[in-house]
C-alpha cells in the first residue's frame, strides 16, 4: 500500500469497518457464560447487540445446544436467516472452517472435508462473505494462549491443548481454486484470511492468472503457531506489500488484539475483535464482544475516524462487485498490470 504525506489524516481515510467474532468456537460456554451464546435465539441476539455497538461485519460460527461448535450446514442456514432478518444491513461473514473444535477429549481438532467445505457456497440464505485461507498451514493456537489466561477454562485441559496444538488449515492449490470458483458462481465474496507474505503472494498469483476476479478484502492474522507472529514488523511488511486497492483488517490474540487494532485504525485500516480473538482485556479481566466493539469505536473516535454503518461497510468492501477479466481486476485492486510480450522493466499503471 502507498502512504502519502497526508495518509494518516482521518479525513483521507475510509470509515472504520469493525469486524466482530463473537461466537468463539474454541471456548466452551462455561468458560465465559456471560457472553457465550448457545441457543439459536441467543446467537441471533448476540449479532444484534454487536451491530448496535458498532460492528458491521459478523464473523459467524454456530453452536449446538450442547455448547459445541456445529458442523451442520442446516444450523448455519438457520443462524444466517435469523441474523439477516434481525439486522439486515450487517455483513454476514461465515468462518470457512465451519468448526474446528474437537468432538471429544483428546480427539484432534479437525476441519471438515474439502467437499463439505465447498458446500458453504450452497448456504441458503447466502452469506455476504466466506473466509478463505490460502496455502495449507499449521494453526497451533496454543502457542500464544499463555497458561495464566487459561486457568479455569476448558483449554486448561491438556488433552484439548494437545488437540488444538496439532491443528492445521487445509488450503491446498486444488481446493482453493475450486472453492473460489464455487463462491464466485454463487455471488459470495471471499474474505481472504492470510497467514503472512507467502499467502499474499499466492493470492496475487491467483488474481494474475484469472482464478479470482473480484475485490481483495484481506485479514492479516498474527496469532503465531504457523501464522505470522504478533510482531509489528510482520504486520507493517504485510501492509506495505498489500495492493493499493484492497482492504486490510488486523487479527491477533489476547492482549495483542488491542495494540494491533489501534495500529490498524491509525493507518486507515480496520480492526477485528470479539471473544474468538480474546476473552480478556489488557488487565486480564473478562471482556465481552460488545465491550471490545465499544473500545474500538472509542479509539476510532479519538483518531478522528468515523465508524462505518452497514451501507458504508458494504461500499468499502465492494460487496456484490465482480470484474470482467484479469486486467479489470488488477486495475480495480490497484495492482500493476501483467507483463505484456516483449515489455521491459516494470509494467506501468496507465489510465483506462
Amino acid at each position: 500500500m502507498q502512504f502519502l504525506d497526508d495518509s494518516l489524516h482521518p479525513e483521507n481515510q475510509d470509515k472504520v469497518v469493525i469486524t466482530v467474532a463473537p461466537y468463539g468456537p474454541e471456548w466452551m460456554p462455561q468458560d465465559f457464560p456471560e457472553d457465550i451464546a448457545v441457543t439459536m435465539e441467543e446467537q441471533v441476539q448476540k449479532a444484534v447487540e454487536c451491530y448496535e455497538a458498532g460492528a458491521t461485519v459478523l464473523h459467524l460460527h454456530v453452536r449446538e445446544l450442547d455448547g459445541k461448535g456445529s458442523k451442520r450446514l442446516s444450523k448455519f442456514n438457520e443462524l444466517i436467516a435469523g441474523v439477516r432478518k434481525a439486522v439486515p444491513d450487517m455483513i454476514i461473514q461465515v468462518g470457512g472452517s465451519i468448526s474446528f473444535a474437537p468432538e471429544d477429549d483428546g480427539q484432534a481438532a479437525k476441519w471438515l472435508s474439502d467437499d463439505t467445505r465447498h458446500m458453504l457456497a450452497d448456504l441458503e440464505p447466502k452469506p455476504d462473505q466466506v473466509t478463505v485461507a490460502i496455502n495449507t498451514t499449521q494453526m497451533n493456537i496454543m502457542e500464544l494462549l499463555y497458561p495464566e489466561y487459561l486457568k479455569g477454562t476448558s483449554l486448561d485441559n491438556p488433552l484439548f491443548q494437545a488437540a488444538y496444538s496439532e491443528m492445521t488449515v487445509p488450503a491446498g492449490p486444488a481446493w482453493v481454486e475450486e472453492h473460489l470458483k464455487r463462491l464466485q458462481a454463487a455471488d459470495i465474496q471471499p474474505h481472504f484470511q492470510l497467514t503472512g507474505i507467502h499467502a499474499l503472494e499466492t493470492l496475487e498469483r491467483l488474481v494474475r492468472k484469472g482464478v479470482y476476479k473480484g475485490p481483495l478484502n484481506t485479514t492479516w492474522i498474527g496469532i503465531g503457531g504457523g501464522f505470522d507472529g504478533p510482531n509489528p514488523f510482520n504486520f507493517f511488511n504485510f501492509v506495505h506489500r498489500a495492493p493499493d486497492g484492497c482492504t486490510v483488517t488486523a487479527e491477533s490474540l489476547l492482549k495483542n488484539v488491542l495494540p494491533f487494532n489501534m495500529m490498524a485504525m491509525a493507518m486507515g485500516l480496520h480492526p477485528r475483535c470479539g471473544i474468538e480473538d480474546t476473552i480478556i482485556d489488557q488487565h486480564g479481566n473478562r471482556m465481552t464482544s460488545v465491550q471490545q466493539i465499544q473500545q474500538c469505536a472509542r479509539v476510532a473516535k479519538e483518531l478522528g475516524r468515523e465508524v462505518a454503518d452497514g451501507t458504508e461497510a458494504r461500499r468499502i468492501y465492494r460487496i456484490g462487485e465482480w470484474y470482467s477479466d484479469v486486467d479489470a481486476t488488477l486495475r480495480a485492486n490497484g495492482m500493476a498490470p501483467n507483463r505484456r510480450a516483449g515489455e521491459k522493466n516494470v509494467p506501468q499503471r496507465v489510465a483506462a
